[in-house]
């Protein structure tokens, strides 16, 4: 039996993007689902798992018509999924009165509810969200009945205000596998046993790393699980290193660089780390040359000369604080205090 596992497709929103990707990047959420129906198609998967919030918010009725079509083109998988935090079931959700495709299992009950497809051998267990946020810890309590040769579980949570998850408990749950959704960086919480598949695509600067599915298969003895990174883009944290000698030209030219090397598809947070000279200020608003820059942070600080500045101002307070701290080792808090205190005595000037 072949699964692909998703989560937190967040369709409906609009995700961080550079200047590049700003109008398209909300439509790329169903293009990367597109993928996956094909991929499913593709190799004839039985079962596809989506463990909560395929919406970023309440799904418009038109919304969840575009979600049905792509489903429809499946031939032979099953899709199962439950609701998260994000596309909660208000009272008024237009989840509740929606007719899916055939193929389609949603299991929208507040309690533990289930789908079974004899065919496989294999059920598939779980329950939506009827609140933005749960504090109760309710998958503690959950048990696999174990009537089918495989019960696979999906869940959706993982911190204080989304249903806490207690590893020990879900470990002895008795299911064959846990689905995950919720944490949107791709993480195995336990080896061979339940595995968060992330977010399918990365939605804001925070999402780093890869993105994508995950695939399983069971067979009459064994379970194999496998990560496969599908996402269109990255967010990269890059971090570019700059001295003294850095102009705001040659820093340009550096971070283009950088991103060339790193891949100029992705989007990217730069963060600018060392010691510039005290006299060049950068145009951080000129170094985005590919338009996919969402963030530029200046964390340098100035490569004073604090011999010359001590000699220049030794009959004033700057000179004797100079000489106070003078000779401090670069990692101690003297020389911060040493750097801090300058910057301070200089601004003030």
């Amino acid at each position: 039996m072949k699964f692909i596992h998703i989560a937190d497709v967040h369709l409906g929103a609009a995700p961080e993007a550079g200047k590049s990707y700003s109008e398209t990047r909300g439509q790329e959420l169903w293009d990367s689902l597109g993928r996956v129906i094909d991929r499913c198609e593709d190799e004839q998967t039985d079962l596809l798992l989506i463990a909560g919030d395929m919406f970023h918010r309440q799904p418009l009725l038109r919304e969840l018509k575009e979600a049905n079509f792509l489903f429809s083109k499946l031939s032979h998988t099953k899709v199962v999924f439950i609701v998260g935090n994000h596309d909660y079931l208000k009272a008024d959700s237009y989840y509740r009165t929606f007719t899916w495709n055939e193929n389609v299992y949603p299991l929208l009950d507040r309690r533990l509810d289930c789908v079974e497809f004899p065919e496989l051998d294999t059920a598939v267990f779980g329950f939506s969200y009827d609140a933005r946020e749960i504090t109760e810890p309710l998958y503690d309590d959950v048990t696999a009945p174990r009537e089918h040769g495989v019960e696979i579980l999906l869940a959706h949570g993982g911190d204080e205000k989304h249903i806490p998850l207690n590893k020990e408990k879900l470990k002895n749950s008795g299911f064959d596998y846990i689905a995950l959704g919720h944490i949107h960086k791709p993480q195995i919480l336990l080896p061979d046993k339940a595995m968060f598949a992330g977010a399918l695509e990365p939605l804001d600067k925070n999402d780093t790393g890869m993105h994508g599915i995950v695939a399983g298969t069971f067979t009459d003895t064994e379970m194999s699980l496998e990560f496969i990174p599908t996402a269109m883009r990255e967010y990269i944290h890059l971090q570019v290193m700059v001295d003294e000698s850095m102009t705001s030209g040659a820093l340009k030219a550096r971070v283009k660089a950088e991103i060339e090397s790193h891949g100029t598809g992705n989007i990217y947070k730069v963060i600018l780390r060392g010691f510039r000279d005290p006299d060049i200020l950068f145009d951080l608003d000129s170094m985005d040359a590919y338009g996919n820059i969402i963030e530029m942070a200046d964390e340098t600080k100035p490569a004073y000369d604090y011999e010359k500045l001590m000699e220049q101002n030794a009959d004033n307070l700057l000179g004797k604080f100079i000489a106070k701290f003078m000779g401090s080792d670069e990692d101690s808090v003297e020389y911060q205090a040493l750097y801090e205190g300058v910057q301070a005595l200089l601004e003030e000037r």
